[in-house]
């Protein structure tokens, strides 16, 4: 697993120095050293990636004329919080690179939250007097409906990842094929709540059966031994017998799931097979790697009622992040509770 993210994070690296070559000022570069031993490479590519975006407008609006390159300190304290907003709604309809970009207000936020960051970072360094970033509001998010798979739905998916029901007659030409990976993919998803990025950088050597674990590589390189049950178990051995009896020549021998091109089997791959077995069991829903997550992580805390342990299980450092995607479930909890408590006595009481 380790040479796989090794791999990841430099080509991150190569793209973020790339962007800092081309397209960002040469100040930033004083910027994105000072929070590399803080944020993950991916956390900086996508920094890097909205500032790029933020220095263009301010090119086209408020510096014309000036090369994005030959851009200043001194040009960023003149930056206001009325420029930071007209970025906001610029972001809503602008062309770039000869295509027109629109942004929601989630997009919005998370690039308002990337000039933030910046300016918080050189105004603490004394390099500008004022951070004007600080006075713009994040644009106001509503909460999206968390769609994950009921329990017979889970069945169900699983179900026909195994016997091929329901899909095309082109889909069950490979079919017979992937079945067994397909199936402890999903498995795997749904019965410990892995992050996609986790699985598909998963090695053999990763998994232990003496005591049901499995290491993985959290978000920012931390690792973590996670756990299946029995179920998930008997999908993985009967994947791993079934690679063996099947053996092709692998790019990377190492790799524990594998593509039909003989390499280790990449995002893309992993949301199209989850997104073809959903279609047909769950139609109504758009469910993705992330949604099978969700789906783990609502029964994990309808089990334990812990959301602590919830928290600790999906990777999130922060356990206000596990709140808000389950606060459908504390709602659930605090109808369940009314009548409980009684102010007076039952009839047959009295």
């Amino acid at each position: 697993m380790a040479d796989y993210y090794t791999q990841r994070n430099n080509k991150n690296i190569v793209a973020i120095e790339k962007l800092l070559e081309n397209d960002l000022p040469a100040f930033c570069y004083d910027y994105f050293l000072g929070i590399d031993s803080q944020t993950s490479t991916l956390t900086r590519l996508n920094y890097a990636h909205d500032l790029k975006i933020f220095f263009f407008f301010l090119k086209e609006r408020k510096f014309r004329g000036k090369d994005v390159k030959d851009f200043t300190l001194d040009d960023l304290n003149q930056v206001t919080s009325n420029d930071i907003e007209y970025f906001l709604g610029f972001l809503s309809h602008y062309n770039y690179d000869g295509k027109i970009h629109t942004c929601n207000d989630r997009a919005k936020a998370r690039k308002l939250s990337s000039v933030r960051a910046m300016f918080k970072y050189f105004f603490n360094k004394g390099y500008i007097s004022v951070d004007n970033s600080a006075k713009v509001a994040t644009p106001k998010l509503h909460e999206k409906p968390i769609i994950r798979l009921d329990s017979d739905e889970v069945y169900n998916i699983i179900d026909t990842a195994e016997s091929g029901a329901g899909l095309t007659s082109h889909q069950m030409a490979y079919h017979e094929k992937n079945k067994v990976r397909d199936t402890a993919i999903l498995m795997l998803f749904l019965g410990t709540g892995i992050r996609i990025s986790e699985l598909v950088g998963l090695n053999n050597e990763d998994l232990n059966f003496k005591d049901n674990s499995f290491v993985v590589t959290r978000k920012g390189g931390s690792k973590a031994i996670l756990y299946f049950d029995e179920d998930v178990a008997a999908a993985l051995q009967r994947y791993l017998e079934y690679k063996e009896l099947n053996e092709t020549e692998c790019k990377e021998p190492n790799a524990l799931f594998v593509s039909n091109k003989s390499g280790r089997i990449t995002v893309r791959a992993v949301e199209n097979l989850v997104k073809k077995y959903a279609k047909i069991v769950s139609p109504l829903k758009k469910i993705s790697p992330h949604k099978l997550r969700s789906t783990y992580g609502t029964a994990l805390y309808k089990a334990t009622g812990d959301i602590y342990i919830v928290a600790d299980v999906l990777g999130h450092k922060d356990v206000n992040t596990t709140r808000k995607h389950y606060a459908a479930i504390s709602d659930d909890n605090r109808r369940a509770v009314v009548g409980k408590v009684k102010l007076k006595p039952d009839d047959d009481e009295n």
